[in-house]
């Protein structure tokens, strides 16, 4: 997979040419508890960064999944409806939420990496 970025919020995005998959990190996950329940945006449906994309439901807490980008949603991930604690399993692989088509590459810029990202959340703790 691509390099991932990452979002305050703790959404990560990799891109592979220019559609980006998201989902949540390891941390949001671990922070939220059992996922019992996701909501994800319809095909063809148009965010902007920041924007309320999908949700995401824990035995703790229900929580936003904002677009990291501007962008259209070219797929989801329907498997999470029957399955949503793939998400605790696999927050980088099979838990991702939906794919989006970058409308701007350059806003990638302005999301952490890894290393960066791993600095803001060992902040947190």
């Amino acid at each position: 997979m691509a390099d991932m970025k990452f979002t305050k919020e703790h959404e990560w995005i990799a891109v592979d040419g220019d559609v980006g998959t998201v989902g949540i990190s390891e941390y949001a996950q671990e922070q939220l508890g059992d996922v019992v329940f996701v909501e994800v945006p319809d095909v063809g449906k148009s965010f902007n960064r920041g924007e309320e994309a999908a949700v995401v439901e824990s035995v703790k807490a229900a929580s936003e999944v904002f677009a990291p980008v501007d962008g259209e949603i070219v797929e989801v991930n329907s498997g999470l409806e029957d399955a949503p604690g793939t998400v605790n399993e696999d927050a980088f692989g099979g838990g991702w939420f939906f794919k989006i088509k970058v409308n701007d590459a350059s806003q990638l810029d302005e999301l952490m990496d890894k290393a960066a990202y791993d600095a803001y959340i060992a902040e947190l703790d």
